[in-house]
């Protein structure tokens, strides 16, 4: 969260796996109650129904307005954030952003949604809420988590974007990014898990994983399982990276000619799982960096 005089911009990075601020994440989940539910750590009450944040998975859809949830856990979000700054009331400008190719399309309707109410009041967290809307902005994907940074992109670069539901590509030359290469893969870390638990029921005999496990062996490249489980999955991961790495060639990526830049969290499939020359690669693996990007973007707009 960034302040500009009295307006507290935030930026939020909806993606399909997190949503992401510049200072925390929760998963992309949301279950609605009629009545207050036993557990209430991550309990959002708006409007009198109750909601629990980070619950569940959230469908993919290629339109983020299709229904109120990315609304509500937006709410969430700047509780999270007006949280780490001990306030309860505020101004807000809200910075979001939209996988690179949708931007022209749905940047209107997306702003729109975000705006829908003047002013809203909520708890979250058993904390109340009240802020008011002052603006919003929705500025591509990727390229605003790089933007402060373009003078460190010579030559022919491949920015890669890696979420849970789609991979961002974006060409940068000689700093300046080519909108003309914008390329949007509805495919990311979710198909990877998939395709882990696929191969572990097809050697195994059906076997079946917690998803927690999953996802530490994305994260981190091992786990604390049967050997013959892990070496499985570990495979399928790999044969997964290896997919992407042949799906980025198809949309322009030579590593012979370019540097790549990845990003997102399925950065880390690039990190535990791919075949790739360290030092023509770079991973970021901040979470945040999008997030981070749409409030310095968004404060210069302001400014």
């Amino acid at each position: 969260m960034l302040i500009r005089g009295e307006v507290a911009v935030i930026g939020v990075d909806h993606g399909y796996g997190n949503i992401k601020t510049a200072s925390c994440a929760f998963p992309t989940g949301i279950t609605a109650h009629d009545k207050k539910p036993y557990f209430t750590e991550n309990l959002l009450v708006y409007e009198g129904r109750y909601y629990t944040i980070g619950q569940g998975h959230k469908e993919y859809r290629n339109l983020k307005v299709s229904d109120s949830d990315y609304y509500l856990m937006t709410l969430a979000a700047i509780g999270r954030e007006l949280y780490t700054q001990r306030r309860t009331s505020a101004k807000v400008f809200l910075a979001a952003g939209l996988p690179l190719s949708w931007v022209m399309d749905q940047q209107e309707a997306f702003n729109a949604y975000l705006m829908q109410n003047q002013s809203a009041q909520f708890t979250f967290r058993g904390i109340d809420y009240s802020v008011e809307f002052v603006g919003a902005e929705v500025f591509p994907q990727s390229f605003a988590a790089i933007a402060s940074r373009l003078q460190e992109f010579k030559g022919v670069n491949m920015i890669a974007d890696i979420g849970n539901g789609t991979v961002n590509l974006l060409r940068v030359v000689d700093r300046k990014p080519d909108p003309t290469t914008m390329v949007t893969e509805a495919c990311g870390v979710k198909d990877c898990a998939i395709a882990m638990r696929l191969a572990l029921a097809n050697e195994h005999a059906g076997a079946k994983v917690d998803d927690s496990i999953i996802e530490r062996i994305i994260r981190k490249g091992t786990d604390e399982i049967d050997s013959e489980y892990l070496s499985t999955l570990v495979n399928a991961a790999r044969t997964y990276t290896d997919g992407l790495f042949r799906r980025m060639r198809e949309d322009g990526y030579d590593p012979r000619t370019m540097k790549l830049y990845v990003m997102g969290g399925g950065s880390c499939l690039i990190q535990n799982f791919g075949d790739y020359d360290a030092k023509r690669v770079t991973i970021n693996n901040d979470l945040h960096a999008n997030a981070k990007g749409y409030e310095a973007l968004a404060a210069m707009s302001l400014k």
